[in-house]
């Protein structure tokens, strides 16, 4: 399995900024969004580890610029069946 990257905000806008951040800034695609409620959401990428790690600092980065970032992560290695926590084809 690919490596993941989580970017949470508060709002849809940053939700947005960071996704098209990331996209831009590595070769990662979107594996899907999580609403968590309250307006926060995360948006989830996949890639190669240095790809979303890459990606994840520049989403991280447009988010505090465009509202709030709540947090930023990466998962190396995830487990198998961490894809049964998402509602996302990871």
């Amino acid at each position: 399995m690919d490596a993941l990257g989580f970017i949470e905000v508060v709002g849809y806008v940053p939700a947005v900024a960071a996704a098209d951040a990331m996209t831009k800034a590595a070769n990662v695609s979107i594996a899907g969004t999580e609403l968590i409620g309250g307006a926060m959401l995360t948006v989830i990428v996949k890639g190669e580890l240095g790809s979303v790690r890459t990606a994840v600092d520049a989403g991280a980065s447009a988010a505090k610029k465009s509202g709030e970032l709540v947090a930023a992560h990466v998962i190396a290695k995830p487990s198998d069946g961490l894809e049964k926590l998402f509602k996302v084809q990871l």
